[in-house]
């Protein structure tokens, strides 16, 4: 098995505290109510939104894929830390066994945040992962997470 790691970060106008709870505390309500052609739904499958829960996530029509399920491996409130891995579903190819991330906000000068993620794609065998398919992953991640942003600035009250 082969691990390929890649790292993004990009800037946000909304403050860590509130964007991670809509980011990460309560994306499963929130996505899939502001952009449901993306999620259709999302549920917890085994535990209590903790580490360890398994969690569904449905994507809505236009997808190219059906579903994924992730498994939370991290979670950290007070420094905005999440870790979650990509466990089942046909967004992981035969060539992929998992796909894990680790996302992390911090305030930036002008009170916004800068997001920091590393994404492990962890292959079966000795397959290399072809950069287009990272970023293409990449590219959806990151209109999902202006949906949000653009939801937070509109909604000055929400998440507070």
């Amino acid at each position: 098995m082969g691990v390929f790691t890649y790292e993004t970060e990009f800037t946000s106008v909304i403050a860590p505290p509130r964007l991670f709870k809509a980011l990460v505390l309560d994306a499963d309500n929130l996505v899939p109510k502001i952009a449901p052609q993306a999620v259709k739904s999302a549920e917890i499958v085994e535990g209590d939104g903790g580490v360890g829960t398994i969690k569904k996530t449905s994507f809505g029509e236009g997808s190219e894929y059906n579903y994924v399920k992730h498994q939370v491996d991290a979670l950290d409130k007070d420094n905005f830390v999440y870790s979650y891995s990509l466990i089942e579903g046909d967004a992981l190819s035969d060539k992929i066994e998992k796909i894990s991330y680790d996302i992390k906000l911090v305030a930036s000068a002008d009170g916004g945040s800068i997001i920091k993620n590393t994404s492990n794609y962890h292959t079966k065998g000795d397959v290399e992962i072809k950069e287009e398919h990272v970023k293409a992953g990449k590219e959806r991640a990151h209109a999902l997470f202006k949906v949000i942003e653009t939801y937070l600035v509109a909604n000055p009250d929400a998440y507070n």
